[in-house]
Formats: structure tokens, sequence, C-alpha cells
């Protein structure tokens, strides 16, 4: 008998799979299609570790079972090669970030082909490729022109000696974690995507998304929507008003004071001669803080900028202070406190020692015993609302204020629009372009795709402009016979990735973006799995979905139906992979171990149920190839027996089918964990049954066992379907059927108890009396010594499930 070789099988089935392409899909509509995707990868030098190859190969097996299911599947591939990585290793070594990159890629795909993941390699993507970033640019078009693409003034991270802005992610404590030098806020023109164009209907439109939950609650939390009222209050001894957003203004009588976030652009025209530098030096301090580290700060911060605003409601004058919890991108920037009735502001007046005025009296009924109290109840010292209950009363104050013209209804939302200005190289050019007079122009349709030129140098410019101000030949472009300048910006890498799951469907055209019939096909995707990019990018994809079908593009809106979010595999010791800790596993040491992909990917999908951490375990991949071993050696031992007639095919039977049942089921319910716990349990059942021998109807029941394997184990399964005869591809063998007949059992199993205890069990023939039943309780040997212990007066039988003695 042959041993079992994966370092023979596995390079004989790849270049099998590879030479017949049998993973190549077109759209058929007479079949039914379902489209499969992992989140594409970034090919980053260090190729993939166990971690990724985890998340490949949960969407690899999911595609594998409906392609044997006779679905149209649809599994691709593409490569999201823009960015930052690139572009630093490129600033370093002086290697061209497009070589760097087609190296990777070609590391990548190695990997990929020895993990057997079944990819359609026709569709392969990669997001520098001009035919690709094209079409990046022409979708920035569309939306320029819907007004979805503007450019304004916003503050981003700075660094002096780098010069170049810095993503919050990339600062460190205050200082730019390149170089270690302070960064500070800068105010730049840079491009956005007016994504909350679409808020309510990204909102309203996730309750039908079958996402998990904490990814539904992340996107709900990231749009924030929020409805109140938008207040003036006018500043004491100015010609000019402080807007305010609150959500609560049935509190406006309440309100002590004004607080303003550090980047409010009023801030320094309210200083007085004797806090200008202090507020100056807090707004610096408070730029270097993150947005996060703004929020929790629990300790408040702030300064009095010597100047009032008139509180519209009461009449009463009120300070106007500046500290950092106030955030200068959510609603106007300014809040109103109302420190009686809500935590942060109670906490500032606390410290401060300003006024705290209730105007909301709670109910008895409410157990409340903080200082402050945020809930509804009776307005009290607000004037001709005393005596109504808050949530009551809140539109008829917003009218009253809407009547007095300080006022009006409003809707916010925390999500701001999408910033995709990158001082970066690396990146798919903005199609704009500047005439002399600084107006923006978009390049014509017929002159993309911007083309980034070959560099030597990849700095960013002594003015913090990308490397691209350096080319000469970049810069200049004529439109309708003027010449103008480019634009320098590059685009967020996340633009690229908005929109590549609809560009598979259609990889190879050149006339545009993709055709929408194949789109309309193919899309959405059925399973989009991933473990990272649980807000920014889905938010995205989405976005540019609801545009896309706006513009008659799709005919869809949501571009994924379920969206499989897996967890992480870790280090033994429990900890994050990752390359500066030197901890990560390369899959091709795993499969070059002598262990085989087929280990490995059995392995990842039988650690731990997907959508949990687990920690990497080498004893546990052993485990995994001595149970492949087992299903080798059984396939193996059948082919060589006599195959004569054996009285004991009824039991092999009843395991096959309970098993088809089980697998099927785990693979709809996407729990390959315990569908691969259940091959296993069949092969050792089936290991018990073989020792009165092999028939020839074996045959079946060991085919089925490898079409169940076959999407974790696809090597061996293919080898082992050859070996048994078989001249086709298990992948187009067809999935098994389960027949309930034979799933139903003989005999029951009946639990015995003494005063309420389990003492043992019995089973006997599904047809039986009580009496039979009782008979057979008492005689059990576990049984007996209890009911020796005294007298039983009473007998309790449940039908075959409970029989219970009470002794007395």
């Amino acid at each position: 008998m042959r041993r079992y070789n994966p370092s023979e099988i596995e390079p004989k089935w790849q270049k099998k799979w590879d030479e017949e392409a049998i993973y190549s899909v077109s759209a058929d509509p007479n079949k039914q299609k379902m489209y499969i995707s992992g989140m594409f990868p970034y090919p980053s030098g260090a190729g993939l570790h166990t971690g990724h190859a985890r998340s490949y190969t949960l969407v690899d097996s999911i595609a594998r079972f409906y392609r044997q299911n006779g679905k149209n599947v649809l599994n691709p591939i593409g490569w999201d090669t823009f960015g930052l990585p690139a572009e630093n290793y490129a600033i370093k070594t002086g290697v061209s970030p497009k070589v760097a990159t087609h190296e990777n890629i070609a590391n990548f795909k190695k990997q990929f082909k020895r993990l057997g993941i079944s990819i359609d390699w026709d569709r392969e993507i990669n997001t520098s490729d001009p035919e690709y970033y094209k079409w990046t640019q022409w979708i920035f078009t569309q939306l320029y022109k819907k007004g979805l693409a503007y450019r304004k003034e916003s503050y981003q991270w700075w660094c002096d000696k780098d010069k170049t802005v810095l993503a919050n992610e990339q600062v460190e404590g205050g200082k730019c974690w390149r170089c270690g030098e302070e960064v500070k806020k800068k105010q730049m023109t840079q491009w956005f995507f007016k994504i909350t164009a679409y808020a309510d209907e990204l909102l309203e439109e996730i309750d039908s998304l079958d996402w998990p939950k904490k990814i539904k609650t992340m996107q709900r939390n990231w749009i924030g929507k929020s409805e109140g009222a938008e207040v003036e209050f006018a500043i004491d001894g100015k010609d000019k008003k402080i807007k305010v957003f609150t959500t609560r203004p049935d509190t406006i009588f309440g309100a002590s004071f004004i607080v303003l976030a550090p980047e409010h652009p009023y801030l320094l025209d309210l200083a007085t001669n004797s806090t200008r530098e202090a507020l100056e030096e807090y707004k610096q301090t408070s730029l270097k803080k993150s947005e996060i580290e703004r929020q929790e700060n629990k300790e408040k911060t702030g300064i009095f900028t010597g100047s009032y605003v008139i509180n519209p409601a009461s009449g009463e004058k009120m300070p106007i202070w500046t500290s950092d919890y106030v955030l200068g991108g959510y609603g106007e920037g300014a809040i109103m406190a109302v420190p009686a009735h809500d935590e942060r502001d109670f906490e500032f007046a606390n410290k401060f020692n300003l006024p705290i005025i209730k105007v909301i009296e709670k109910s008895d009924t409410i157990v409340d015993d903080s200082q402050y109290y945020s809930g509804e109840g009776i307005m009290v010292n607000s004037a001709n609302f005393n005596g109504q209950d808050s949530s009551d009363v809140r539109e008829e104050i917003v009218a009253w204020l809407e009547e007095k013209g300080i006022g009006k209804a409003k809707v916010t939302y925390k999500m701001r629009d999408w910033l995709i200005s990158r001082q970066r190289y690396w990146g798919c050019p903005i199609p704009i372009a500047y005439d002399k007079d600084g107006n923006e122009h978009l390049i014509p349709e017929d002159q993309l795709p911007v083309l980034l030129p070959d560099l030597a140098d990849f700095k960013p410019d002594d003015s913090g402009r990308s490397a691209l101000a350096k080319s000469e030949e970049f810069l200049q472009v004529e439109i309708n016979g003027e010449k103008m300048t480019r634009e320098t910006d590059t685009m967020d890498g996340y633009a690229c990735s908005s929109w590549y799951l609809f560009r598979y469907c259609d990889p190879k055209n050149n006339k545009e973006a993709w055709n929408s019939d194949l789109v309309n096909y193919f899309a959405p995707v059925d399973y989009y799995v991933g473990g990272d990019h649980a807000v920014a990018h889905l938010l995205y994809i989405r976005f540019w979905t609801h545009f896309f079908r706006d513009l008659g593009l799709t005919n869809f809106a949501e571009p994924v139906k379920k969206l499989l979010y897996h967890g992480y595999i870790n280090a033994e010791d429990g900890t994050k992979m990752s390359k500066s800790k030197g901890n990560t596993v390369d899959p091709l040491e795993v499969i070059d171990q002598g262990y085989g992909a087929d280990s490995l990917r059995t392995y990842e999908m039988f650690i731990a149920p997907y959508e949990l951490d687990a920690s990497w375990d080498p004893r546990g991949i052993a485990g995994v190839y001595r149970f492949l071993n087992r299903v080798w050696t059984l396939v193996n031992e059948f082919t060589d027996s006599d195959k004569k007639e054996v009285n004991n095919f009824g039991e092999v039977q009843k395991v096959q089918h309970k098993t088809i049942k089980k697998v099927t089921e785990d693979f709809h319910r996407e729990s390959l964990n315990t569908a691969i716990a259940a091959l296993m349990e069949m092969t050792n059942e089936l290991y018990k049954l073989k020792l009165v021998g092999f028939s020839k109807e074996w045959q079946g029941v060991l085919e089925d066992l490898l079409k169940m394997l076959a999407p974790f184990a696809p090597h061996m399964a293919s080898e082992l379907w050859e070996i048994m005869g078989n001249n086709t591809f298990i992948d187009h063998a067809g999935w098994p059927k389960w027949d309930d007949k034979l799933l139903v059992e003989d005999t029951v199993q009946i639990m015995i108890q003494v005063n309420g205890k389990l003492r043992g069990k019995i089973s006997l023939p599904k047809e039986h009396t009580k009496e039979e039943a009782l008979l057979l309780a008492k005689d059990e040997e576990k049984v007996k010594k209890y009911l020796a212990e005294g007298e039983i007066i009473k007998e309790i039988f449940v039908p075959n499930k409970l029989i219970n003695f009470v002794v007395k």
C-alpha cells in the first residue's frame, strides 16, 4: 500500500487544476450563482502567515462545498497594492513600489497555489495596474459630477521633519512614528467624498444585513445619528453668534456655560489680552491628541476664553470655555453645557466651580443616586414649560426656538465625510487639474487614466506635497487647449478597495468599469470573509454601491449579503502574531515539514469556530495529519481488499447517512469545525465496522466520505478519488445526499435515575413495553446497589426517555 505523501500528491493536483482551469467560471443564467470572496490582501514583503491562511481556507472550503453542490461559484482574488508600506520601503531602499509590489504578488500567488485555494486566476486584479485605477479615477469623476467629491480645508496631523501628513495611527504619543519628531495639527485643503449624503440610507439598511451583530452595532455607532436642535447663542458685546447642536433642547434653561472645541474658528477671536496666550497653548496641546484620547480622558481640562454668550431662553449671561472633550468635527464644534443633566458637563462644572441649574425633576419611582440626572422628568426652572414632561415638551421648545429665530430642528451624524487626500506618490492619482486662477477641472474621461510616472525619488517635496510634484511631465496637462497643473494628492487606498468586488465580475473590460449584466448576475456577494476592516472599508463599499445603484450601474444597493467575520490565529502563547515579534508561522514552512497543505487547511478549520480567536498549536496539526492518514489507509485497504459480502452493511449505511446530514447542515451554518469532527467520528466508526471485512457496497460510502472531506483536504480527496477508479475531478462529482429512512434508530437509550439522580442507562428495542423496560433497569449493575439501599415506593416511566425509582 502506498504511503500518504503530501509532497508528491499536492503538486500533482495543483498542476492538474491549473492545466484544466477547472475553477474558471462564466456567467450562466441557467445556473444559480454563488459569489464568495475574502477581503483582498495587501501583498507585503512578509507574505501570508497562518492567520491569513485561515481566512482564505474558510473562503475556499465554502466555495468548494457550493461548487460540489452544483452552484456556479465565483471565487476570485486580487491585490490591494497601493499604500504607505510600499512607499516607505521605496524611500528606505530606493526600490520602486511597482517592482517591490510585483515581487510580493509573485510570492503571495505561490503561497495561495500551494495552499490549494480554488481561485479563478483569470479574474486576478491589481489596484496599482493602470487598467484598474483608470476606473477608480472614472468613479471619482462620477462622484464629482454629482457633488459628492469636493475640496475643503481641514486639520491634519503634520510632521515638519518628514514634511508630510500623517494618519491618526501614525502618531504615537504626539510624535511621528517614523522620525520621532513632535507633530502638530495643520489646516490644509483636502479632497473628500460626501458619504454623509447617504448616512440615512446606510443606517436604515443595517437591520436587513446578514452580518454579525457586533459589526452592525459598530456601523451604527460610526454613523452616529443624533436628532435634536441647532441653537444660536449671541456673543456678548460682539456681532457674532455661536451655533450649538444639542440632542436635549428641553434642557436649554439649565445651560450655564458654553464649551468650544479647541479647533473652533472663533476661539482666538474670543480671547482677551489676559487669556490669549493660554488659549493658544491649550489649542496646540489639544491638537496633538487623537480624538479617542480626547473622548476617553477622564480628567477634564479647559480654559476660560474671557468672553460670554447670552442664553436665548433665560437671558442669562454664560461664560465661554474651551475643552478638548468637545470635538471640532461633531455638530458645530460647540456645546451648551447643562451640568445638572450631563455627566461630562457635571464633571467640568465641578472642577471649575461653574453653576449647576436643575431643570428636570426625576420621578420618585426612579432610583438614580448620581449627582446629575440625564433621564426624562418634569420640567422645573424653565419658565412657561414648568410642570410638563420633558419628553412631551421637547418638540414644543424647538418650535418656540424657531419662532424666536434662534434655533431649528436638526439631525447630525458622528460620521464625517471621507477624507481621501494623501500626500503620497504610491496611490491612485486624483483626476483633477487647476487652471492659472486655481480653479479645479476634471481630467476628461478620454484622458484617463492619469498615469503615475516612474520616479527615482519617492520623498515628498519641501512643501509637503507628494513626490509627484517633482515631475514636470506629470504636473503639466492641457485641457480644452488650456495649460493646467495636475493635482499631486493621490487617493486613499480605501477608494481602490471600494469597488473591486464588482471588477472581479468583469475584470478585463477596457471600455467600462464593468458590464452591468455581469455584475447583476454575480453580485451582490453571497459570502464576504475577513477579520479586519470592521467599519471603514465595509461602510465605504456600502456607500459606493448605493451610489452605483443610483447611477444605474447595479440593480442592488447593498454589496454583501452575508459577512463572515473571523477571529485571529495567535501565537502559541496567545499573543497576536506579528512580524516585529518574530512569532508568525509561514504556511509554507508547515507544508514543507511534511504535514502538507491539506493538514494545514483542515487544522485551520478544526481549531475553533471560525468567529473565535485561537492559538497555534503544533500538536493540533499533528493530530489532524494522523486523521488524514487514517482516511488514506482506510480507502487503500478497501481498494486492496477482496470485497466479500458482509452482514453489517446496514450499520455502515447508518454511519454514512448520519454524517452526510450532519456535515451538510454544519456547512449551511458555517460550523466547519464540527463538520470536521463529524468526519473524524465517521472514520473512527468505519474502522470498527471494517473489522468484519469490506463489501463492494463500501465503495459508495467511502466516496461520500471523500466528497465531504474534499472542501478541507482537496488534494488527498482528489488522489483517493482517483485511486478508487474515478476519472473525473471530485469537484464535479456532486455532494452526497442522505436518506431519512436510514437515520431511524432501531434502539433507544433510556436514562435511569434513583431518587432523581442519574445512576445508569440501558438500551433496548424501540418497540418495548413498560414492564420490559422496568425489569431491565432494575437488573442494571450500577443501579442495583442503589435500589438495595431501601424500598421502591414509586416507579416513574417516561417512554423512550427516562425511568426514575423513588426509594425510601
